[in-house]
């Protein structure tokens, strides 16, 4: 049977998290299709058609499906969910917010998180804050899965392009309403998808302070992050909170600066290239996970750093 992979976009261009969960879709098997829902949404459908081992795109387009409202996106997936031997999200907000209602409409248990596909009902997940991998046997009739995209690698451009067939488009379920969404601007790259993240924890001190970690940032052409325990003293937004209940991260170069390194903030940066940590603690658990270490007061490193760069 095939697979189907549900697109994450913005109705304009299609979200690099989709291009990894492809890659994790013809780990399963290689009849892969790719569901777009959206509204006006034909130059997303042409760009998952040309992605490689993508054999067919289906093209929801309805006003109803505009803002992908988890209601409505999932009904549209159980409209054809019965062709498929496999169904993936990325483990996005997107997918998370879906992709539990069609498992549950399903009666089948999901699979979450995955970061490795064995064979095509067997797959390996992260469990305990990613101290532990667990492989997961599924006996389902249709395996329902969210992806952990630092975890693969995103899918090529293919030599052609798969064709794009519309489908019929679900009504609004009447269950919700958009009202409004607000995207916060900048001219740093995206924290999921940067090269370069400099992070900051608790040991910056201060709202104040974390500029050292923005100019630091803007040297490198890097994206921002911040632990948790940063995100809770009010240093910065939540939106910038990496770890197992904020994003999960894998650039080539991730710079931890004052964060001790709990477990939970770990589980979201061990698919990192490089971990570099500044810490005056030289027994904070990051050491155990960066590749270097620096033992030091970072109001006096950090400026030095960026001075070097200059």
């Amino acid at each position: 049977m095939s697979i189907l992979v549900i697109a994450e976009h913005d109705n304009r261009s299609l979200k690099n998290s989709t291009l990894n969960t492809v890659s994790a879709a013809l780990a399963c098997g290689q009849d892969v299709h790719v569901l777009v829902a959206g509204s006006q949404c034909r130059p997303v459908a042409d760009v998952a058609a040309g992605i490689a081992g993508v054999s067919k795109v289906l093209m929801a387009d309805a006003a109803a499906l505009e803002h992908g409202l988890p209601e409505d996106v999932a009904a549209q997936v159980l409209a054809i969910a019965a062709g498929y031997s496999h169904i993936l999200a990325p483990a996005t907000s997107f997918g998370k917010a879906f992709m539990p209602r069609v498992a549950a409409r399903l009666g089948v248990e999901q699979v979450s998180e995955v970061i490795r596909v064995i064979s095509e009902d067997t797959f390996e997940r992260p469990i305990y804050a990613g101290n532990a991998i667990a492989t997961v046997q599924s006996e389902d009739a249709v395996r329902v899965l969210t992806v952990r995209t630092t975890a693969f690698s995103p899918a090529a451009k293919g030599d052609s392009a798969a064709p794009v067939e519309a489908i019929e488009a679900v009504s609004g379920s009447g269950k919700t309403d958009y009202l409004s969404s607000r995207t916060d601007s900048s001219s740093r790259p995206e924290l999921s998808s940067a090269k370069v993240v400099v992070a900051g924890g608790q040991g910056v001190g201060s709202a104040e302070n974390f500029k050292l970690i923005e100019a630091l940032a803007d040297k490198l052409g890097a994206a921002i992050g911040a632990s948790r325990a940063a995100v809770d003293a009010g240093y910065v937004s939540n939106d910038l909170q990496v770890g197992q209940t904020g994003k999960i991260v894998a650039p080539d170069l991730y710079i931890a600066i004052g964060i001790s390194g709990a477990i939970q903030h770990v589980a979201g940066i061990k698919d990192a290239r490089t971990i570099v940590a500044i810490n005056q603690d030289p027994d904070a658990p990051i050491f155990l996970t960066a590749d270097y270490g620096i033992v030091g007061d970072l109001n006096e490193l950090v400026p030095q750093l960026v001075a070097a760069l200059d």
